[in-house]
């Protein structure tokens, strides 16, 4: 057996790690490098091996310096914030920590990016946050559902004993608005009354039957660009479940492209690729399907932004409020996430869900 595999054997734990994370001779070369961190660096373990990866680091001298006092082990673990820049990505903050082991002269090198825990402590409570809309709909919507057939009723007998067509008006206003509520409630309950009808989901064919209904819908203005990773596998899921997630969040983002529309530039891009060792609710998924919604719209509004996965919640003249938090329990019901990104000219809601 080779070196390289004898090295990878006694670091294989390392890549059950979300933390970006290497381990380097005494010299700072590369001898094992984690999944977590292929993935950020955009480069194959074999492509790292041996490389000097200081050259990944904005101020090299702090790492270098690290080194030097490591070969002494005289030093427990050093901590710096530095920048990682990868080649073909953005620069990002990290948070190192520097320990020596204590075989051969090696150093573990730990990368926490910066804006990682903020980033899981937003999916937690996301989380926590569509648990407790889900009780809390649910539980009023059956408070409001049995006043509101004693109600309709109580004016539908009403009108019956009225002569006074002015005064039956009224009593048509009251069964609409109530037939109305009726539809709201029925809409807030919809999630929890279907079953989870579980089958072989292939994703593009989600993505093609949304386009095509969101399409027949708009047909003029609007363009609805694919860009497809067509490698990814098929997962079990909920096939009629997804659609309608993807085409409430779909729907969103032509509705507020209606200006754009006008002028003939509205633009929405679905976007599927694999993401790998994604953390969600604190559990690690080696693969994820990552689809996106993006569009040129507006954005969402300001004040609006960490609550637009709430019920009832819109930025939107005549919108229920409904779609978004509906797409998130869908989602949720195949252990995933929807997450957005969103300033003016450009919106990315994020639908990940874990593959086999």
């Amino acid at each position: 057996m080779t070196d390289t595999h004898l090295t990878a054997q006694r670091f294989a734990v390392l890549d059950l790690l979300s933390t970006l994370t290497v381990v380097l001779n005494r010299h700072g070369e590369v001898i094992f490098a984690n999944a977590a961190l292929e993935n950020t660096l955009g480069m194959s373990r074999r492509m790292l091996d041996g490389s000097r990866f200081s050259t990944f680091i904005a101020q090299p001298a702090l790492l270098d310096n690290a080194l030097a006092g490591g070969k002494g082990l005289d030093y427990a673990a050093m901590r710096f914030d530095t920048t990682l820049v990868p080649p073909v990505q953005e620069p990002l903050m990290v948070h190192a920590t520097i320990a020596p082991l204590e075989e051969r002269g090696e150093v573990l090198v730990e990368l926490w990016v910066l804006d990682q825990q903020v980033r899981q402590d937003r999916e937690e409570r996301l989380v926590e946050q569509a648990a407790a809309n889900k009780e809390l709909v649910r539980n009023l919507a059956h408070e409001i559902k049995n006043p509101l057939g004693g109600i309709r009723g109580a004016a539908q007998l009403l009108e019956m004993d009225l002569d006074s067509r002015e005064l039956k008006e009224y009593t048509q206003v009251i069964i609409h608005e109530a037939d109305r509520l009726q539809s709201l409630v029925d809409r807030l309950l919809a999630p929890h009354r279907h079953p989870h009808q579980v089958g072989d989901v292939n994703i593009h064919e989600v993505c093609e039957r949304v386009r095509s209904l969101v399409l027949v819908e708009h047909p003029q203005g609007l363009t609805v660009r694919r860009d497809y990773d067509i490698s990814i596998p098929e997962f079990r899921g909920d096939r009629a479940q997804l659609i309608q997630a993807v085409l409430n969040i779909v729907q969103n983002a032509a509705q507020v492209l209606a200006d754009r529309m006008a002028v003939g530039d509205a633009e929405i891009t679905l976007r599927t690729r694999v993401a790998r060792q994604v953390t969600m609710g604190r559990q690690r998924h080696k693969l994820a399907l990552e689809l996106h919604v993006i569009d040129n719209g507006p954005g969402v509004p300001e004040h609006i932004k960490e609550r637009i996965f709430y019920p009832l919640v819109t930025g939107r003249d005549g919108g229920s409020g409904l779609g978004l938090p509906l797409a998130q329990t869908f989602v949720q019901r195949h252990q995933g996430l929807i997450e957005c990104e969103s300033s003016p000219g450009r919106t990315d809601f994020r639908i990940l869900i874990p593959l086999p």
